[in-house]
Protein backbone atom coordinates (compact mmCIF):
# COMPACT_ATOMS: atom_id res chain seq x y z
CA UNK A 1 0.00 0.00 0.00
CA UNK A 2 1.30 2.95 -1.12
CA UNK A 3 0.94 6.12 1.37
CA UNK A 4 -0.62 9.27 0.37
CA UNK A 5 1.27 12.43 1.28
CA UNK A 6 0.52 16.15 0.82
CA UNK A 7 2.18 19.03 1.78
CA UNK A 8 -0.03 22.05 1.26
CA UNK A 9 -1.52 25.35 2.98
CA UNK A 10 -3.42 24.78 5.82
CA UNK A 11 -7.38 24.82 5.65
CA UNK A 12 -10.01 26.06 8.04
CA UNK A 13 -10.87 22.44 8.84
CA UNK A 14 -7.15 21.66 9.57
CA UNK A 15 -6.97 23.97 12.61
CA UNK A 16 -8.42 21.74 15.23
CA UNK A 17 -5.55 18.89 13.95
CA UNK A 18 -2.72 21.59 13.91
CA UNK A 19 -3.87 22.64 17.23
CA UNK A 20 -3.69 19.20 18.78
CA UNK A 21 -0.18 18.49 17.05
CA UNK A 22 0.62 21.65 19.08
CA UNK A 23 -0.71 20.28 22.37
CA UNK A 24 1.47 17.20 21.64
CA UNK A 25 4.53 18.70 21.07
CA UNK A 26 3.95 20.78 24.61
CA UNK A 27 3.12 17.35 26.31
CA UNK A 28 5.93 15.69 24.67
CA UNK A 29 8.85 18.13 26.11
CA UNK A 30 6.82 17.90 29.50
CA UNK A 31 4.72 21.49 29.23
CA UNK A 32 1.57 20.49 29.61
CA UNK A 33 -0.82 23.17 30.96
CA UNK A 34 -2.43 22.57 34.19
CA UNK A 35 -5.04 24.79 34.21
CA UNK A 36 -6.47 24.76 30.86
CA UNK A 37 -8.04 21.67 29.25
CA UNK A 38 -7.40 20.21 25.36
CA UNK A 39 -10.78 21.03 24.23
CA UNK A 40 -10.63 24.79 25.33
CA UNK A 41 -6.84 24.85 23.74
CA UNK A 42 -7.79 23.97 20.70
CA UNK A 43 -10.93 25.97 20.62
CA UNK A 44 -8.61 29.06 21.45
CA UNK A 45 -6.17 28.11 19.02
CA UNK A 46 -8.69 28.02 15.84
CA UNK A 47 -9.69 31.07 16.45
CA UNK A 48 -6.13 32.43 17.27
CA UNK A 49 -4.94 30.92 13.72
CA UNK A 50 -8.05 32.38 11.69
CA UNK A 51 -7.76 36.19 13.63
CA UNK A 52 -4.17 35.94 12.73
CA UNK A 53 -4.18 34.45 9.01
CA UNK A 54 -2.83 37.96 7.38
CA UNK A 55 0.11 37.42 9.25
CA UNK A 56 0.87 34.13 10.06
CA UNK A 57 0.50 30.47 7.11
CA UNK A 58 0.05 27.46 8.11
CA UNK A 59 1.46 24.96 6.11
CA UNK A 60 0.31 21.06 7.04
CA UNK A 61 1.93 17.64 6.30
CA UNK A 62 -0.72 15.36 5.57
CA UNK A 63 -0.34 11.34 5.49
CA UNK A 64 -3.67 9.67 3.79
CA UNK A 65 -5.90 12.48 4.77
CA UNK A 66 -4.26 12.84 8.72
CA UNK A 67 -2.51 16.12 9.25
CA UNK A 68 0.74 14.87 10.42
CA UNK A 69 2.86 18.03 10.34
CA UNK A 70 2.58 21.46 10.30
CA UNK A 71 5.04 24.98 9.82
CA UNK A 72 4.09 28.45 10.55
CA UNK A 73 5.43 31.42 8.44
CA UNK A 74 5.35 34.55 10.57
CA UNK A 75 5.51 37.56 8.08
CA UNK A 76 6.89 40.55 9.25
CA UNK A 77 6.58 43.70 7.33
CA UNK A 78 9.87 45.99 7.29
CA UNK A 79 10.41 49.72 7.54
CA UNK A 80 10.93 50.90 3.67
CA UNK A 81 13.89 52.19 2.36
CA UNK A 82 14.21 54.08 -0.75
CA UNK A 83 15.93 51.34 -2.93
CA UNK A 84 12.40 48.56 -1.39
CA UNK A 85 9.72 50.35 -0.97
CA UNK A 86 7.94 47.25 0.21
CA UNK A 87 9.49 44.51 2.25
CA UNK A 88 9.38 41.38 4.62
CA UNK A 89 10.74 38.82 6.16
CA UNK A 90 9.53 35.44 7.92
CA UNK A 91 10.14 34.13 10.88
CA UNK A 92 9.38 30.30 10.76
CA UNK A 93 7.68 28.75 13.81
CA UNK A 94 6.29 25.62 15.27
CA UNK A 95 7.56 23.43 13.27
CA UNK A 96 6.57 20.00 14.46
CA UNK A 97 6.19 16.43 12.84
CA UNK A 98 4.23 13.57 14.57
CA UNK A 99 7.01 11.42 16.16
CA UNK A 100 6.18 8.22 14.41
CA UNK A 101 7.32 10.15 11.11
CA UNK A 102 10.30 11.22 12.29
CA UNK A 103 13.52 10.93 10.56
CA UNK A 104 12.00 9.89 7.15
CA UNK A 105 12.27 13.49 5.59
CA UNK A 106 9.41 14.44 5.94
CA UNK A 107 10.42 17.01 7.65
CA UNK A 108 12.71 18.59 5.01
CA UNK A 109 10.24 18.57 2.79
CA UNK A 110 7.89 20.69 4.90
CA UNK A 111 10.58 23.01 5.58
CA UNK A 112 11.37 23.28 1.83
CA UNK A 113 7.65 23.90 0.69
CA UNK A 114 7.84 26.75 3.28
CA UNK A 115 10.78 28.18 2.16
CA UNK A 116 9.68 27.94 -1.27
CA UNK A 117 6.08 29.61 -0.41
CA UNK A 118 8.45 32.50 1.92
CA UNK A 119 10.05 33.34 -1.51
CA UNK A 120 6.74 33.08 -3.39
CA UNK A 121 5.94 36.39 -0.86
CA UNK A 122 9.22 37.85 -1.97
CA UNK A 123 10.74 38.01 1.72
CA UNK A 124 14.03 39.08 2.27
CA UNK A 125 15.06 36.54 4.83
CA UNK A 126 13.06 33.35 7.35
CA UNK A 127 14.62 33.21 10.56
CA UNK A 128 14.01 30.54 13.07
CA UNK A 129 14.41 29.22 16.75
CA UNK A 130 15.40 26.10 16.53
CA UNK A 131 16.03 23.09 18.92
CA UNK A 132 19.10 21.96 19.28
CA UNK A 133 18.03 18.70 17.50
CA UNK A 134 16.90 20.39 14.88
CA UNK A 135 19.63 22.51 14.10
CA UNK A 136 21.44 19.68 11.43
CA UNK A 137 17.89 19.77 9.36
CA UNK A 138 18.08 23.50 9.37
CA UNK A 139 21.45 23.75 7.94
CA UNK A 140 21.17 21.61 5.36
CA UNK A 141 17.97 23.65 4.01
CA UNK A 142 20.61 26.49 4.06
CA UNK A 143 19.89 28.27 7.47
CA UNK A 144 23.01 29.50 9.58
CA UNK A 145 24.10 31.58 12.28
CA UNK A 146 24.04 35.67 11.97
CA UNK A 147 26.41 37.71 13.96
CA UNK A 148 24.02 40.54 13.57
CA UNK A 149 20.55 38.98 15.18
CA UNK A 150 20.41 39.29 18.84
CA UNK A 151 17.74 38.32 20.84
CA UNK A 152 16.50 39.30 24.42
CA UNK A 153 14.20 37.96 27.23
CA UNK A 154 12.18 41.13 28.29
CA UNK A 155 11.68 39.34 31.73
CA UNK A 156 16.37 39.12 32.60
CA UNK A 157 15.88 43.08 31.19
CA UNK A 158 15.59 45.03 35.19
CA UNK A 159 12.59 46.38 35.31
CA UNK A 160 10.67 45.43 32.01
CA UNK A 161 8.40 43.19 32.73
CA UNK A 162 5.72 41.57 29.95
CA UNK A 163 2.01 41.64 29.81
Amino acid sequence: MTEDITIRPAEPADLAAVAGLRWQWMAEHGDTPTTLERPEFIRHFVAWAAENSSSHRCTVLVRDSVVIGMTWLAVVHRVPTPRALHRASGDLQCVYVAPEARDTGLGSRLITETLAAAAALGLERVTVHSSPRAIPAYARQGFENSPRLLQTHLEAVAGIEPA
